[in-house]
């Protein structure tokens, strides 16, 4: 377009020379375009270089996808739990007690995740193809191998697993099947967690939401054909659940590989990345050590906080459950501007542009507090209502609609503590956040949440207010060693 028709567009009002200015800036940066320009570009897939050009339309791109990849997952946890609880109290006991052991595989593939995503990033920032390549095939190597013990292990022992978390006979007779499949399979978890994770690392998040998409399409289709054996499908009961879930992931990874490895894709892998670099798989193995911990230190504290509040009662437990579910489910798709911030923040730090770090990490965090403070306000005004959607029972309603109503309180410093959390992750710094979920979700949350509910009369209100208290602690204190600013020296 020439100058002539980049003044044909001139608003009312706007010098021409600044009409010219903004159509060169167009011409020249690829980030210029209205909002649904980048919609369609985040949906697309995008090969933009996200260390140039527009902050704010570089998180927008890359959120979108990461939070409708959260969404599906909200989904789909939701409507597994819903199929299996039709089987009755032994089906969904089996899938309780193998969801304790999976939360270790999930602790792994998090950190196995936390840290592809940490050398991916940087490496891209860095225009390093061969090192990104590298970073992605290595993780993928260590998961591999992590998750042929963990199957064989699993796949053997499962009876005796189900034993050990205090399974009824009834239980183990039902549920050996359904947990010898998840835990033989967990090549499946780890996988997709990784293979996803080098995508967000890449900046690719357009194919990590689709890969998620399809998996979870496929359990929630798969799920109710073999758990009740629908149509030409056998009737498996809670094994169809295990097997469902599994051909879906499995198809999800087996679509990232070919996506991985297809010509053109942002990652160059070729066959001579399969060698084993020893050195490199240490560094993976240690961000992913830190990664995990913080996983299982934060699900560890909501256990804790579980066993204070069973000395209230059932009723009480019941609320607690059901609030606490529906929080979750609220909170997850917020994860994806964290997961975008991530992102921003090693690929800038690999740039050598940790003041383009901080602008993404400011932005997510306000973009997510926004968000969640709406979110948050919608459950304080409508937490008994959303309360009657799990449970009819007058005893138990008004304890939900209490969880949801005081953490609620805690969402705008939880959208903070996310982004900043996941920002510590993507600049490889794992060690800080897993220290503070430590610090506060242990050492304060769990004795602050015993002294208000039993010593101060508040009962269980005073478990659902100290957690809102750690939200916005944790949020303070993550800010705080945020502006500290190690993490930008941090060796990835």
């Amino acid at each position: 377009m020439s100058n002539s028709s980049a003044l044909d567009e001139v608003a009312p009002g706007m010098d021409p020379g600044d009409a010219i200015a903004v159509h060169d800036q167009r011409a020249h940066d690829p980030t210029a375009g209205s909002i649904w320009d980048a919609v369609r570009e985040a949906l697309r897939g995008s090969h933009r270089d996200f260390t140039e050009g527009s902050v704010p339309r570089a998180i927008l791109i890359l959120a979108i996808p990461m939070v409708l990849e959260m969404m599906m997952e909200s989904v789909f946890a939701v409507c597994d739990v819903f199929f299996v609880s039709k089987l009755g109290a032994s089906a969904v006991a089996t899938v309780g007690l193998t969801e304790s052991w999976l939360t270790l595989i999930y602790a792994i593939a998090m950190g196995l995740a936390m840290a592809a995503t940490a050398v991916v990033a940087r490496r891209t920032g860095e225009r390093n193809r061969d090192g990104a390549a590298r970073g992605a095939t290595q993780a993928i190597i260590l998961g591999a191998a992590v998750s042929l013990v963990i199957g064989v292990v699993g796949g053997t022992l499962a009876p005796r697993l189900l034993a050990i978390m205090g399974a009824s006979s009834d239980v183990i007779a039902t549920g050996t099947t359904y947990t010898r499949i998840m835990l033989g399979g967990n090549a499946s978890i780890m996988m997709l967690f990784l293979i996803n994770a080098i995508f967000r690392g890449a900046g690719d998040a357009a194919i990590a939401m689709r890969v998620l998409w399809l998996a979870n399409a496929i359990n929630i289709v798969l799920g109710p054909c073999l758990i009740f054996g629908l149509g030409p499908f056998p009737r498996l009961g809670v094994a169809g659940a295990a097997l469902a879930t599994t051909i879906g992931r499995s198809t999800g990874v087996v679509f990232a590989a070919s996506r991985l490895l297809k010509p053109g894709s942002r990652m160059d892998i070729h066959a001579r990345h399969l060698r084993l670099e020893p050195a490199l798989i240490g560094r993976l193995a240690q961000l992913a050590w830190s990664g995990g911990a913080q996983f299982l230190i934060s699900q560890g504290s909501w256990i804790a906080l579980i066993r204070i509040l069973s000395g209230f009662g059932s009723n009480v437990l019941a609320g607690y459950t059901i609030g606490i579910r529906v929080i979750i489910f609220a909170l997850l798709p917020a994860a994806g501007l964290g997961n975008a911030a991530a992102t921003m923040v090693g690929q800038a730090l690999g740039a050598r542009k940790p003041e383009r770090a901080e602008h993404a990490v400011r932005l997510a965090g306000t973009y997510n507090m926004m968000v969640l403070t709406a979110v948050g306000a919608l459950l304080a005004i409508f937490a008994p209502a959303i309360a009657r959607l799990f449970t009819s029972d007058p005893a138990v309603i008004p304890s939900a609609a209490s969880a949801l109503r005081i953490v609620a309180f805690g969402f705008p410093f939880f959208a903070w503590g996310m982004v900043l959390s996941l920002s510590f992750n993507g600049a490889g710094d794992t060690r800080t956040p897993t220290l503070l979920n430590f610090a506060v979700f242990w050492c304060f949350e769990i004795p602050l949440a015993w002294i208000l509910a039993e010593r101060t009369g508040f009962g269980p209100r005073g478990i659902y207010l100290a957690i809102s208290i750690a939200f916005s602690t944790y949020a303070v204190v993550a800010a705080a060693a945020f502006r500290q600013g190690s993490w930008k020296t941090r060796r990835v």
